[in-house]
């Protein structure tokens, strides 16, 4: 009975000035609990926003990178698909 009762709720997280804010929407019963975050939740929730970031400037750079080495080879993206597929 737990298990269908946690998968009828819905977690969003909203930024706040002073500490993250949790939202809990339980479907059922169209019940929404809003508090701030407790230690382990704001911890992962830092772990996850660095992971995010850390991710998406690894992304950027290999699209510099990717970008760079076409210029290098004067050829556009197409062609180095036509080349390595």
């Amino acid at each position: 009975m737990e298990q269908q009762h946690l998968a009828a709720e819905q977690f969003t997280y909203t930024e706040n000035p002073k500490m993250p804010i949790i939202k809990i929407h339980n479907i059922e019963t169209d019940e929404i609990i809003e508090r701030e975050m407790n230690g382990d939740e704001l911890a992962q929730w830092e772990t996850d926003k660095s992971k995010a970031q850390t991710e998406a400037a690894a992304k950027a750079a290999a699209a510099v990178a990717k970008t760079a080495l076409l210029e290098k080879l004067g050829i556009t993206e197409e062609e180095a698909k036509l080349l390595l597929g």
